[in-house]
């Protein structure tokens, strides 16, 4: 039952879902249903109208038959049924980073003969047709441009140039990049539109406000002009219509260290002279003015327009100019060669010179003003004066004066040049001369002379010689014979000083005997003073100890007798003297008188006595040998208190 129920329900919701297709598709027709995505724009094209277009119009304004000005937003759109209209869905325009795009407008007003572009309008970048046409936008190439972005256009009404359609519409595709300036150079503007240059000048003078030309409008409305513009663009990137302005780079102007670039300006404010009433060689201007710019660009990189000034440089350090085969670094010599002159002894010669100059900073747009430039300040200045000073000075001088007083006629065109260079706001430095070519016939007559001369020398100096060598041989002679007299008077003076050295020598020993003599008196009588003050107090030490040792016994004894009493102690002492003093009193040989022989007799007694002195020299030690006695003094006579000792 529920299988039953169910199939006929799904056909029923099948069939609403188709008439709801049906009546979509219908009231897309019936109610005029356009629908916009977000990425696209609605032109609009009304196939009928009750009122047609005027002649040369191409876009309807008032619901005219055409393309209408208005475009269809992102979304839903109503009541524009096909039958009336008709819609195309155009892509939005996109402008990538780093591109611009240009503008075609295919309606619009004429564009005026004078122009060459359609001044900009204020219609929100092309996007506002309907605003574009009712201001007064012109039909043609627009002066204004796209951009990096998106943008909804109406694309009946314009047609947009990027670099990916830059091909087709008969463009380079990098004319729609972003125009780059390099970082070491300036870019050149050329103007294609507006009004024209003013007579008697070059090119358009700077006008403010236009942001570098990338505001085109900005610019004519201020009275730009076009062709060379005075202004230049520095370094960067810049949104230019190429429509509007051409950009040529061209290097900085480099001024290189020990130079300075004096500026000539084509264009600028009216010259004003400032040079002073004294400088009568030209005008000098301030910067900015039409002229020479009294002010000198120093050195460095300088952004200047090229095409309308012109720089030159000048040297501000020392130059060396050569009038000589060679010539230096900076070419400025190129066309000087050794200078030609005749002297005043009618000879022809060549002079090899030198000049050192030197051009101040201040004084660089004065030089320039009068010359024009370095190479004609030396082609029209310096050559003429250094060339006739050198031509008029050597006729009044010989060749020899040239070649032997070279320093001082250098000094002389030093002076001359430096004052006449002056005149020409230059410093000269110094001046010099360097090789002198004399001629061939005056250089052999000199040789021929000087060899003379030295041949003369050399016989002179020949015959000095050996007069010289002659003398040489008799001071030798005389030297020879000198040797021995010199010999024999040394000998009588070595002989006289031998003889006054003995006399001397006799003279000191006898005095010497003198002085000895006197000091052993002396030395005798002083050492008999010291002996006899010695011998007096010995004899008073003496007799001081014996009187102590006498009072210290008889106090012994006193004491002694005291305590033992006179006759014990006298017998006390007595054996004491015979013990210390080891008297014998049994005697050791024993002769008897009888011949019994009982007892000892004489003989005996002589044996035992001889026995005794054996025994005792056997017991004996050795003896000892005794010191030799001192030497006696040197011629020193004893005197008695020694005689006296021995």
């Amino acid at each position: 039952m529920l299988f039953v129920i169910t199939v006929p329900l799904a056909y029923t919701v099948f069939g609403i879902i188709i008439g709801l297709l049906v009546l979509l598709l219908l009231a897309k027709s019936l109610l005029g249903i356009v629908v916009i995505g977000e990425m696209q724009v609605g032109v609009v094209a009304k196939k009928f109208s009750r009122r047609n277009l005027a002649a040369g119009r191409l876009i309807a304004l008032e619901g005219e038959a055409g393309y209408q000005a208005d475009t269809l937003a992102p979304g839903w759109h109503f009541f524009l049924w096909p039958w009336q209209y008709s819609v195309t869905k155009e892509p939005v325009v996109i402008v990538p980073q780093g591109e611009i795009g240009l503008v075609v407008a295919n309606g619009g007003e004429p564009i005026p003969p004078s122009h060459i572009l359609a001044r900009e309008i204020d219609c929100d970048n092309f996007q506002d047709a309907r605003a574009f046409l009712t201001k007064g936008g012109e039909k043609g190439r627009q002066i204004g441009m796209l951009t990096a972005g998106t943008y909804r256009i109406n694309t009946a009404l314009f047609t947009v140039i990027t670099q990916r359609t830059a091909g087709s519409m008969g463009m380079m595709p990098e004319e729609l990049f972003i125009y780059r300036v390099a970082p070491d150079a300036v870019g050149i503007v050329t103007t294609l539109d507006g009004v024209p240059i003013t007579p008697g000048e070059i090119a358009g003078p700077v006008i403010p406000n236009h942001n570098n030309f990338q505001d085109a409008q900005a610019f004519l409305s201020a009275g730009g002009s076009r062709g060379l513009q005075e202004q230049i663009l520095l370094s960067g990137s810049w949104n230019l219509n190429p429509w509007f302005a051409r950009v040529e780079q061209v290097p900085m102007t480099e001024i290189p260290i020990g130079h300075v670039g004096v500026v000539i300006s084509f264009v600028g404010k009216p010259a004003v002279d400032v040079s002073g009433a004294d400088f009568t060689h030209g005008n000098l201007v301030e910067v900015g003015h039409k002229g020479i710019w009294a002010t000198p660009l120093y050195p460095g990189r300088q952004p200047l327009n090229t095409h309308i000034m012109k720089v030159e440089l000048m040297p501000t350090t020392n130059i060396v100019l050569n009038w000589a085969v060679r010539t230096e670094a900076h070419h400025y010599d190129d066309s000087l060669s050794s200078i030609t002159v005749r002297s005043r002894d009618g000879f022809s010669f060549n002079l090899d010179v030198a000049q050192i100059i030197h051009v101040a900073a201040l004084d660089a747009p004065r030089v320039i003003s009068r010359v024009g430039s370095m190479k004609n300040l030396v082609d029209h200045v310096l050559e003429p004066i250094v060339g006739n000073y050198f031509r008029n000075s050597s006729q009044e001088f010989t060749v020899l004066d040239y070649l032997t007083n070279r320093a001082e006629r250098q000094r002389e065109a030093s002076a001359y040049i430096r004052t006449a260079l002056q005149e020409y706001n230059v410093q000269a430095v110094d001046t010099l001369i360097g090789d002198i070519v004399p001629p061939a016939q005056l250089m052999t007559t000199q040789t021929d002379r000087k060899l003379a001369e030295e041949q003369r020398k050399t016989y002179e100096v020949q015959q000095a010689a050996q007069t010289q060598r002659q003398a040489l041989v008799r001071e030798t002679s005389i030297a020879d014979i000198q040797n021995s007299l010199v010999q024999s008077e040394q000998g009588v003076n070595i002989a006289e000083l031998q003889a006054n050295a003995q006399v001397k020598k006799v003279r000191g020993e006898a005095e010497a005997a003198k002085l000895r003599a006197g000091g052993e008196a002396e030395s005798t009588r002083l050492r008999a003073i010291a002996d006899s003050e010695a011998t007096r107090l010995r004899g008073v030490g003496e007799a001081e100890a014996i009187r102590a040792i006498g009072n210290a016994k008889a106090e012994a004894y006193r004491v002694g007798v005291e305590a033992l009493g006179t006759r014990e102690f006298t017998g006390l002492q007595l054996m004491q003297i015979i013990g210390d003093r080891q008297v014998k009193i049994v005697p050791e040989v024993q002769a008897n008188g009888g011949a019994s022989g009982t007892g000892g007799g004489l003989v005996e007694a002589l044996i035992g006595l001889l026995a005794q002195q054996q025994t005792a020299q056997l017991g004996a030690p050795a003896p000892v040998a005794a010191p030799p006695p001192p030497p006696p003094a040197a011629d020193v006579p004893p005197t008695t208190s020694d005689s006296k000792e021995l």
